[in-house]
């Protein structure tokens, strides 16, 4: 019996130890991460409000806000399913939907303040496949494509295989103004000779245009493997590089392995591109999940993996930046695991994530572009079907609980 109890206790000891242990280690971890903060987010179901006309949009594969906080998309069309435009069927099938025009803006409470755009004009023909837009600091906008053909065709199911020779259509980069009025193409419709070609560009994805310089910097694009720079008002040709500021290389990679050697071109597409008020460009080289940082002169300065398991369409799909002074955080849209990375700017580490698979507010299908605005709230858009536009208010910096988040619902009010 004496035994028995000395054995007992002793288990009782070993077991409040190892349980003490653990307690010690979990509270450690809570206040590492306590001391870790990065910006937090609430999905503001109810923005933008609804469309008028019966209007729908299709694929969302661009979005841009401009200096009054106005937030512009584009969106495809071509990409509506034929039960999804009854209402324009010949007869009328029936009330509803309607194609919404291509490029829409909301201003800050959500009302469509512009729309327009989808036909060939004097002076250019529109993208075939448009994709990406941006608002310049003198109010510009600027569309690009990555159409292969004249006429819209579904994406290839492998974006990866979209630089495949032979000649394409969106082999251009076009600006209007805001009303909608033509004003310049960078590049000519099946013109474009590969990614050393200056005169044209290939499936270009998204623009920036720095406004210390005027100079536009393109992510070109879905059929190119570079960076290239033009001046924003005449067009001239100023550089291009690719990944690491290399020449860039049209071979073919092959498929992505992420136990391979790092690939020392980027493969396409080359998705996104923002700059940062101290000069450093920011690059989405999507499928090969990185973001790689330059000078404006093209000199690689350093890179980051995100997802880097991720197979399939990639994980960098677009990216932004924090609006408080410094710019501390990046903002990485992931399309295939459908949620948002924040990372921190300094070291580029990934510091958490928010987000979800599902077409409820505050879940992504395809999240596919991302912008801020002045307050620091966050906008993105969704490809394929997820087929919208969705609003993250800025809360405010908080401590890092979780790594991933989930879906980042309203809080009740007190």
């Amino acid at each position: 019996m004496c035994c028995s109890t000395l054995k007992y206790g002793a288990f009782l000891a070993a077991f409040a130890a190892v349980a003490g242990s653990v307690y010690v280690l979990e509270q450690r971890a809570v206040v590492e991460a306590a001391g870790t903060q990065a910006p937090r987010f609430e999905v503001d179901p109810m923005w933008p409000k609804p469309l008028p006309n019966h209007w729908i949009l299709g694929a969302t594969i661009g979005v841009a806000v401009d200096a009054k906080d106005n937030v512009w998309i584009i969106h495809r069309q071509g990409s509506i399913e034929e039960k999804e435009r009854y209402a324009t069927w010949n007869p009328k099938a029936s009330e509803c939907c309607v194609p919404a025009p291509p490029v829409l803006a909301f201003n800050p409470a959500g009302d469509l303040i512009a729309n327009w755009g989808g036909a060939d004009g004097q002076g250019y023909e529109w993208p075939s496949s448009n994709h990406g837009i941006d608002v310049d600091h003198k109010g510009n906008v600027w569309i690009g494509g990555n159409g292969r053909g004249k006429l819209p065709a579904a994406l290839a199911h492998d974006e990866s295989k979209m630089s495949a020779a032979g000649a394409v259509h969106d082999s251009m980069l076009l600006k209007f103004t805001q009303s909608g009025k033509f004003l310049m193409s960078l590049g000519k419709p099946f013109a474009s000779k590969g990614s050393n070609d200056i005169d044209n560009l290939r499936l270009p994805a998204k623009s920036i245009v720095d406004p210390k310089t005027n100079e536009l910097y393109v992510a070109d694009g879905y059929g190119n493997r570079r960076v290239i720079v033009y001046d924003a008002d005449s067009g001239k040709y100023k550089r291009h590089w690719g990944a690491y500021g290399n020449k860039p290389d049209d071979t073919d990679l092959g498929p992505y392995n992420p136990e391979a050697p790092v690939p020392k071109q980027f493969r396409t597409p080359v998705h996104g591109v923002i700059l940062a008020n101290d000069g450093l460009l920011y690059v989405c080289d999507r499928t090969n999940n990185r973001i790689q940082a330059f000078k404006t002169d093209g000199t690689y300065v350093k890179e980051a993996w995100v997802a880097k398991p991720t197979l399939g369409d990639g994980a960098a799909f677009d990216v932004a930046l924090s609006r408080d002074p410094q710019q501390k955080y990046l903002y990485v849209a992931d399309g295939s695991n459908m949620k948002i990375h924040v990372l921190l700017r300094e070291t580029l580490e990934v510091l958490t994530t928010f987000g979800d698979g599902g077409r409820q507010p505050g879940q992504f299908y395809a999240v596919h572009s991302i912008a801020t605005d002045s307050k620091g709230n966050i906008y993105t858009t969704e490809t394929y079907r997820g087929q919208r536009v969705q609003k993250f208010n800025f809360r405010g910096l908080a401590p890092v609980a979780k790594k991933d988040q989930g879906v980042v619902w309203p809080k009740p009010p007190r």
